[in-house]
């Protein structure tokens, strides 16, 4: 499959993405029994996984969302925070669970983390249905990981590469030429 210069080919199918969901969900749900958490997906990528998500929790819950980017239309993240916007209640005291799409070299998400905490948020767990290696090297702290990759480029199931792939049903893979080309351009 072609998107833009770039060839990908499948990587996970939809049934094992939804086995996934589900059990990312059961966990949640046993670990927050006695909880309300607020689930605080981050646009635009998780959009999909957060509504699959959020429809096998058993428990109250809230859901808000915010958005920040900082890949801009590159095949990796810059790492560069933009403002988190969304934010309109107020999560003092408050267990939020951060759904990401993606944790890719967890220079965003630390930042995000540092800014719920310094709001005086109770907890701050996340959600994640793909880890790259770059964020396992740093140690971030993902309590809930989907599938764990290495340095895959990846679309699909919300992910894009530059605006396009997001309505995918499965998450594709860049093969490894078309992706260092890209790479190298950037």
């Amino acid at each position: 499959m072609q998107i833009k210069d770039l060839q990908f080919k499948q990587f996970i199918n939809k049934s094992k993405i939804q086995e996934k969901v589900r059990t990312l969900a059961s966990q949640i749900n046993t670990d927050y029994k006695e909880k309300t958490p607020v689930f605080l997906p981050i646009l635009n990528g998780s959009f999909v996984f957060a509504a699959d998500l959020i429809k096998h929790i058993e428990v109250p819950c809230k859901v808000s969302f915010v958005k920040v980017s900082s890949y801009g239309g590159a095949v990796s993240s810059s790492g560069q925070l933009k403002t988190l916007i969304g934010l309109e209640a107020s999560l003092f005291n408050q267990d939020v669970i951060l759904v990401e799409d993606i944790v890719d070299t967890g220079l965003t998400l630390q930042k995000i983390i540092e800014e719920l905490k310094g709001l005086g948020t109770k907890s701050v767990e996340v959600v994640s249905l793909l880890r790259k290696q770059p964020a396992r090297d740093k140690m971030l702290t993902v309590k809930y990981v989907g599938f764990e990759i290495d340095h895959e480029f990846v679309v699909g199931y919300g992910l894009d590469y530059d605006g396009l792939g997001r309505n995918l049903k499965e998450i594709y893979k860049a093969s490894p030429a078309a992706e260092a080309a890209t790479e190298a351009k950037a």
